[in-house]
């Protein structure tokens, strides 16, 4: 699956299961939204005012409807570098769980908060690729990725790091061969 081409140095979105998540990401803003992510968020973060939960709601859409492009940035990078055979695995681990209608906060359900966690997955399984010997995109990830771990709630971004190690762990076989052409292209 080659789902990215170049377009004045910004990955394109094409074939795949990345246009599938578009469109969950555009059906999910079609149903309730905004207002359905800011319910959300006031419900995570009881303290926060409600200029802060606006705020918190348009950084939240804004990551969410980036995975795509982090996606497409990583499927790009990995072809690269040929390191498809390892990073692929774990990038279509992550597009499952973002393509799977009913999983720890359901898209079918909450509309766009049901889209947090598959987006704290990928951002994960990401910045997992980043901890070899040479960054792999060189993005910095901790941001969202503690944005997004206050929104969802401790429970579950546990167990989206156990998802995201275990991914990892099924092509472990594969990490050090990833590494050592990482280092290699150094």
């Amino acid at each position: 699956m080659e789902p990215t081409t170049e377009h004045d140095g910004d990955p394109v979105i094409s074939g795949g299961s990345i246009p599938d998540i578009v469109a969950i990401i555009e059906s999910a803003k079609a149903r309730d939204g905004i207002p359905a992510l800011e319910r959300f968020i006031a419900k995570s973060l009881p303290e926060a005012e409600e200029f802060e939960v606006t705020q918190a709601a348009e950084v939240a859409l804004e990551i969410i409807e980036s995975v795509p492009l982090f996606l497409a940035r990583a499927r790009q990078e990995a072809g690269a570098r040929g390191l498809s055979s390892v990073v692929l695995p774990l990038l279509n681990h992550a597009e499952r769980y973002y393509l799977q209608p009913m999983d720890l906060i359901p898209e079918m359900t909450q509309g766009l908060p049901g889209l947090l966690d598959d987006t704290y997955l990928v951002i994960r399984i990401i910045e997992n690729l980043d901890r070899g010997p040479e960054q792999f995109l060189d993005w910095d990830l901790e941001y969202p990725i503690r944005f997004l771990q206050r929104l969802v709630g401790p429970s579950v971004a546990q167990r989206l790091d156990f998802i995201a190690t275990q991914a990892m762990e099924e092509v472990s076989s594969h990490l050090q061969e990833l590494w050592a052409r990482m280092a290699h292209h150094a």
